[in-house]
Parts: C-alpha cells; structure tokens; sequence
C-alpha cells in the first residue's frame, strides 16, 4: 500500500511540476489503460492535474479501475484518490486530500483521509491516514522506498487479511490493532518486525472453524515472507478468549501467558520450532510443535512441562483429554515431564508426580493419590522407576493401594515384580505386564495375573446383578491389546452352588466406555439345582445341571447374544411351582397331565432328565428342549408316577418378553404369557 502511494507521489510531483513550469499544462488528463511500476500494477488509469484554488496548488485526482498489489494480497481493488499538492517554503512536497480503495480486504482504507509530505532534502516520505478511530502513519526514505517504519493505531485487524493470506490460508474475522513496525517490501514477499498490541482478535481456519476468538495480547515480532515457508517469531503474552492449536482449546485467563516461539508458517500448516510458554498458575512448557493446514496434531514433542491442575485442564485439557481419555475429567494435583510424539506414533515420554487425583464425570474410573513416576522410550533404555497409588476405581471395582515398579527396555514399559492388588475381598497378582506405546500392528499390551477368592456376592452386587455365594480364582495366561479390544488368553472359575463356572476365550472392548463390549464362553460342571433355583426364587428344583454358554456377548452387562445348552441328565425333583414357571415362560401352558385331585396331593414331582436350548441373536430368542415337534419341545421328562411332563410350546420369543416373564417368576407369581 505504501509502496503504491510513493510511487503515485513521485509521479504527481513530477508531472505537477511542469505546471509550475508550463502553466498552459492546466487542466492536464492523462489516461492509461494500464501502467506498470514496481511491485503494482494500475489498470484503467485516469489522472487529472488542474489548478487549485489557492495559489500555487495543483488539484490532483486519480482513478485505477483495477489495482494489483501483490505484496499486499490486493488483487483488481478500485482506487480513487483525490486532494490538493503544494510546495512549503522549505520546499517540501505537501498532499492533503482523501482515498478510496474498493474491494480491499476488511473494507480497508475505504474512505480515509490521506496527508502525504515529500521532503527531497531530508530523503524520505511521510504518509499519514485517518479513516475514523483508526490511524496509519508511516515513514521511508525517497531512494528506497520498500523499506517503511509505520505506526498503526486502532486498525481493524481484518484489513491484514491480504497480507497474511499470502503465507497463511485462514480468515480474520474481527479485533483491533495498535503496532510499531519496520516493512520491508520485496518482489518476493515482504519482511517486518516490531511491537504489536491486539484485542478481541478472531479469526478462523481455512475450513471456517472458529480458531481464535476474543484473544488480546501483545508483544514483539519478526515475520519474513520472502521465502517458503514464511518464518515467524513472537515474544509476548496472549490473555482472554479461546485459540485452537490442532485438538488442543486453550481457554486463556485474564492474565498474560507468556509466550515465546519460532515457527515456519505455509499454506495453513503450522510448524513450530521452539515453544516456550508460561501460564505461571496452571501450566509451564518447553519444547516443539506440528499442526498441519487440516488442524490435525502432526508433532509434539515437549523437553519439559509442569501441570498444576485443575487449573490446566479447565484452560488446556479440554476437549482433547475428553476425546481421548474421557468427558469432563477430575483433576487435582501436578504432574510434570517430557514427551515426544509424531505422525501418531510415541517416541518417549516420562512422568512425575508428587500426588494427583484423575476421575471421569461418572466416577467409574478414579485414580487416587497417584504418586511416582514412569519413563519409557521407543529406543534407549531407561532406569527403574515407580508409581504408587491410594485406591484405583474402574468401572465400579476398587482396588486397594499398592506400589508397582517400572521399566523401559527394547521399546516396552514393563513390570520388574508383581503386583499384589486387593480386590473384592480377594486377591489379584499381577505376575507380568509389558506396554509397547509405539506398537502399530503388533499386540500393544501383554498381560499374566492370577486371581483368587474373589467374592461373587460383592461382584454381583457391584454389577447390580442377583447375589450369591461363591467365589472367583483363575489365571490369565496372557492379554493381548489391539485397538480397542483387549483379548484374554486363560481360565477363571466360578465356585459357586457346589460346582463350578469356568470362563475362557474372554475379551473385552471399550473396557473405559459407557458401553464396553463383553465376550466369553462358559462351561457349566455340576451345579447344584436346589441353591441355584432358591437364590433366584424360581421354583424348587432339585439335582446337577451341567451345560455351556457360548458366545455370549453382554454390553453394559446385559446379554446381546450367547448360544446356551443346560442338561440336568441325571433326574431329580422338581415343584409344580418350578414346573408351571417352565412351561409358561418357555410360552406353554401349566403342566400336563395332572387332575385336580392329584394337585392336592402332591407339591414335587420326580423327572427323569431337564434341557433347554437357547439362542439369543438381533434382540430374538430361539428355544428348543429335549426333543420335539410340530406340537412343542420337551424341557422336563418325567420318572415315575404322577407323570409330569414341561413343554414349551414357543421356539422364537423377543429378548425382552422372556426378561419380563423370568422377571415375573422370580417374584414368587406364575409368569404371563
């Protein structure tokens, strides 16, 4: 812009010149359809140069139906500048007049008022203009004129958008400028640097997504666009209002964060060399960082940081820990160390803490009284290190304090001693644990622990199922993490109603959600059918049921699929109650073959076997027994006289409705059909 009017000038003195010297060039029009100076370019050109009203003054106007300036990013903008030139007794060149620009970025210069003075003897150009609260002055030397000191007072900060739009894709919405800088124009781009003060600054990203919004600051810079990529340094501090770095969402405070930085900027990308910050109540930082045009998180690679919480996660933590962690988190306490990450892999990182509380809006993932440290790296060794804690709480499961030691080797974080770990009155041992953070393909986590005496009747009831006695022990050989699912290699058995319930193939996805996804298969071993019907109040029935559960899948903990074969083979005693509970939910009607007169008489009865098949798959129940036909299938055979026999009578029954109808059984009333 600068660079244009000095042009001009030198022009309209030349040319004003010869009024004095040529009075009969009064009234002088000079049309070009396109003139070409130094960095801009005028098309549809019309100057006029008449005499003024006072003596010895020349009126000068002038019109550019299209101007270029590339330097500025103003590309086919309108000029229009008219004013009165004159010379002073110390024979300075003195223009007064105004200036229009159409077209130019944020309404730039659109309708200000323009004072220029050329002094020759002194070899520089003064420039001032006004448009309302808003004041550019500037300064330069007459033999070159690329290199200007400006002053800038209350400029729109949208009227850089041309400027920045040559290194930088995004839009500046809005805020306020006040600046003291050198410029330095050149055919290739342009240098500056110097002090700046902004307020309510917002401008947003190349897609249009809010990046920075009611941000103030101040500071000192160095901007050079005379190469790609642009490079950029800043000295400041920024208060107030919200920036967008990649997944991070700074929400600044009222005081100054201090910041100071290197940064190569092009095309919207973002390449931070050197970061120091300092936001002295809530966070402290030293390292690099790598954004690219699409605001995706490309490097981060922090030598040191210190968080003191929770502080810096209200100001810096949401919402890339809600994304990756979990929503509205907890946190109390200070954490500090390094990280290295890029291209979404881990290089390194170590961490320490004196004492840190972690929590999830739910509280069913707490970590209290987190102290210690862990330090791991893809590629060098490091030395051990340990982390302790007062009470973990995962998804309802507490587990008591412990200590666990560490250490990096070959690029895995590993386990040096096992790991005792109360839990619901039992015990867990943590007997191997290795964590590969870089693993892309391969198995990220491997895991070896044992379990025992676990009490059922707590596990239960954490997981709000129905009670009973019995107890948990087993072993897990290894688990594997990928992706999100956690597959478990081993065994663990259920002691309960004087036989057993052993789990295998178990896994489990999303274990941190609102929905994890539970897999596994269930072998049945004797059960004792007298406990196992009372507990659920079902009816009672006597005798062993052995039988299998596979693959059953629960989300949240209710069953979404499963295929099940319960037998009881070798006989035993079952109550009419127990009996017409059966046949009803299974969708028959009261047991057959009874007479009044014999109800009377007898409350159980003798059966000779007991099945059920069942298959659950998308919400339907399918159901078979002992065997069947068009008429039903067969779940209890009788032995013996009064003959009893159970048929269900409905082979397909939505999940739901069964629910409702074992639900209604173990109420102490027959079930609906």
């Amino acid at each position: 812009m600068f660079r244009l009017f000095s042009r001009l000038l030198c022009c309209l003195c030349t040319l004003s010149s010869l009024l004095w010297v040529a009075p009969s060039w009064a009234d002088t029009v000079i049309v070009a359809k396109r003139v070409d100076l130094p960095g801009v370019s005028l098309q549809e050109m019309r100057v006029q140069l008449v005499p003024g009203a006072d003596p010895d003054t020349v009126r000068v106007s002038l019109h550019a139906g299209k101007a270029d300036i590339p330097v500025l990013g103003w590309r086919r903008v309108g000029l229009t500048l008219d004013g009165t030139l004159k010379r002073d007794v110390q024979m300075r060149w003195l223009f007064d007049g105004a200036v229009q620009i159409d077209g130019a970025p944020g309404g730039a210069l659109g309708n200000a008022m323009l004072d220029l003075v050329v002094d020759a003897s002194a070899n520089t150009l003064e420039i001032d203009a006004n448009q309302g609260p808003t004041h550019i002055g500037t300064a330069f030397p007459l033999d070159q004129p690329t290199h200007v000191q400006v002053n800038l007072r209350n400029l729109p900060a949208g009227w850089l958008q041309g400027v920045l739009g040559t290194v930088w894709a995004g839009h500046i919405a809005s805020g306020k400028l006040d600046a003291d800088l050198a410029l330095d124009g050149r055919d290739e781009g342009f240098q500056s640097s110097g002090d700046f003060t902004v307020a309510d600054l917002k401008y947003a990203t190349p897609a249009g997504n809010p990046a920075g919004q009611g941000l103030a600051g101040h500071g000192r810079f160095a901007f050079d666009a005379t190469s790609h990529p642009a490079q950029l340094t800043l000295n400041g501090g920024l208060r107030g209002g919200e920036l967008q770095l990649g997944p991070v969402l700074a929400r600044l405070p009222a005081h100054d964060v201090e910041l100071d930085l290197s940064a190569n900027v092009e095309h919207g990308a973002l390449d931070i060399s050197r970061l120091r910050m300092d936001d002295a109540d809530a966070l402290q930082l030293e390292g690099a960082l790598s954004i690219d045009a699409k605001g995706n998180l490309q490097k981060v690679k922090l030598d040191h940081f210190q968080a003191r919480f929770p502080a810096a996660y209200d100001r810096y933590g949401q919402p890339w820990l809600d994304s990756a962690a979990a929503p509205n988190l907890h946190l109390a306490g200070q954490l500090e160390g390094h990280l290295d990450y890029v291209d979404d892999t881990w290089r390194s990182f170590a961490l320490r803490t004196d004492g840190l509380d972690v929590a999830d809006s739910s509280g069913q993932l707490q970590a209290n009284g987190l102290h210690g440290a862990v330090d791991w790296s893809a590629q060098a060794d490091k030395s051990p290190t340990t982390l302790a804690w007062n009470q973990l709480v995962l998804r309802r499961f507490a587990v008591g304090a412990a200590q666990s030691h560490w250490r990096s080797r070959n690029g895995s974080l590993g386990l040096q001693s096992p790991l005792d770990i109360p839990i619901l009155k039992g015990q867990a041992q943590i007997t191997a644990l290795e964590w590969r953070p870089a693993a892309t393909k391969a198995p990220r986590l491997n895991l070896a622990a044992t379990i025992a005496g676990v009490d059922m009747a707590t596990l239960n009831q954490t997981l709000g199922w129905m009670p009973f006695a019995g107890t948990l022990g087993g072993s897990i050989s290894s688990m594997q993490w990928t992706g999100d699912r956690y597959a478990l290699e081993g065994q663990l058995t259920i002691k309960a109603f004087d036989g057993t319930a052993v789990l295998t193939h178990m896994s489990v996805q999303r274990p941190l959600s609102d929905t994890p996804i539970v897999a596994t298969d269930i072998a049945l071993h004797q059960l004792d059918l007298a406990p196992l019907s009372d507990t659920f109040n079902f009816g009672n029935i006597s005798g062993r049921l052995d039988g299998s559960i596979d693959g059953l899948q629960l989300v949240a903990t209710s069953p979404i699929a499963f295929k099940a074969s319960l037998l009881a083979q070798n006989g035993g005693r079952i109550s009419l109650h127990a009996a017409n509970n059966l046949s009803i939910v299974t969708g028959g009607s009261a047991a057959s073959g009874l007479q009044g007169a014999v109800l009377k008489l007898f409350k159980t009865f003798n059966y000779k076997r007991m099945g059920i098949n069942t298959s659950l798959q998308g919400g339907v129940c399918t159901l078979s027994g002992l065997d069947g036909d068009t008429s039903g299938y067969t779940i209890v055979e009788s032995s013996g006289l009064p003959s009893l026999h159970v048929v269900g009578e409905q082979t397909r029954i939505d999940w739901p409705v069964l629910i409702h109808r074992l639900k209604a059984a173990s109420q102490g009333t027959v079930a609906e059909r």
